[in-house]
């Protein structure tokens, strides 16, 4: 019975951090209302087994004096514990459509399947008009399994530039890392979706703890252009 116990406890811990990011034992201990000697226990399992992996903390995060508490973010092992059992299929799939359609087969495969974008975009904006357009989309995303989030990207000493929006579960993380193809169209539904550019800063795909994309703020004034010739005149 206790091991039990401690399964679902460990299960826990793993998607703490698989839902708010990387995050000290400290942390864990408040979040899921554990002791710290606890967490750390549970931890240590998933360091053995690979499912979570200890890093420094960036120096930014790092206030006050002694050493920085190390944080926990989940591996691809202990990604791929939560829904990625289809993978291989999926991957042997594209492969084959690789083979027989070529590049142009998967591109129209990866575009159709970025439609649950455009198609939840519409619902959740009509369900919820409060929410800003990448509210919306990480609300999209995170019905998909992507535990999406958005947070604001401040300039030092300057107004708000724009918006992240952060995924911090990737469901196909691990077929995109061979083909990009997938990451590339949802980008592209994103931009179109909000008339503006959009960029990918890191992909869980290639290696990253997070799936982080830019998102520029439409309100953000932009440099006066200047006057053409045929402008000066008419004025």
């Amino acid at each position: 019975m206790k091991f039990d116990d401690d399964q679902s406890t460990r299960q826990r811990v793993a998607r703490s951090i698989l839902v708010e990011g990387p995050s000290t034992a400290a942390a864990l201990a408040a979040r899921l209302d554990l002791t710290p000697a606890a967490v750390r226990r549970h931890l240590d399992v998933l360091l053995e087994e690979g499912a979570v992996e200890a890093r420094e903390p960036r120096r930014s995060s790092h206030q006050g004096r002694g050493r920085p508490a190390k944080v926990f973010a989940l591996t691809e092992r202990g990604r791929g514990n939560f829904d990625q059992q289809y993978d291989d299929l999926a991957v042997q799939a594209l492969r084959f459509l690789a083979d027989t359609a070529g590049e142009a087969g998967v591109r129209d495969f990866a575009q159709r399947r970025a439609e649950f974008i455009r198609r939840g975009f519409v619902q959740v904006q009509e369900r919820d008009p409060s929410l800003s357009p990448a509210e919306v989309l990480a609300q999209v995303f995170t019905d998909e399994g992507y535990v999406a989030a958005v947070r604001t990207v401040p300039i030092m000493g300057g107004p708000v530039v724009g918006e992240q929006l952060c995924q911090q579960h990737c469901p196909v993380s691990h077929v995109a890392h061979e083909f990009p193809q997938l990451c590339e169209a949802e980008t592209a539904a994103i931009g179109e979706l909000l008339g503006t550019h959009v960029q990918r800063l890191a992909t869980i795909a290639h290696g990253d703890g997070v799936c982080t994309t830019c998102i520029p703020n439409p309100q953000t004034p932009s440099k006066p252009s200047k006057p053409t010739k045929k402008e000066q005149v008419t004025t």
